[in-house]
């Protein structure tokens, strides 16, 4: 009897170290961005710079970046309400953007690179 309940046990934790394996797993982001994406990406890193606004974005965007995907979901959740301002198929691009860990850095990048293009490339 001791030696089946054992089975059991070791059965059970079995399970559950392999289901905690996969619960905090992220999947890798497989395909490239699109050249719509791309764009998007530009037009927002050269609406933040011509306003002189690199530095102040680059911190914001520094310290929401690993709560990106939060961000999307508020999008999606407040579409409807901001379909006043905006294109709806707009604000679920920037949402589907949002969506992707690899996003906010390219952001940073491009806002870094267009505020200051001779001291980026001699980094």
């Amino acid at each position: 009897m001791a030696s089946l309940s054992q089975r059991k046990l070791s059965r059970v934790v079995g399970g559950f170290k392999a289901f905690l394996k996969q619960a905090f797993a992220v999947p890798r982001e497989q395909d490239a961005l699109s050249l719509d994406d791309l764009a998007l990406l530009e037009r927002v890193a050269d609406a933040v710079v011509k306003r002189g606004m690199a530095a102040p974005a680059t911190v914001f965007l520094e310290s929401v970046g690993p709560m990106n995907f939060l961000g999307s979901q508020a999008l999606h959740f407040l579409t409807p309400i901001l379909d006043l301002a905006c294109k709806t198929s707009e604000i679920e691009h920037v949402a589907h953007l949002l969506e992707r860990r690899d996003t906010v850095p390219r952001l940073i990048v491009l806002i870094e690179a267009k505020s200051d293009p001779m001291g980026f490339s001699a980094r």
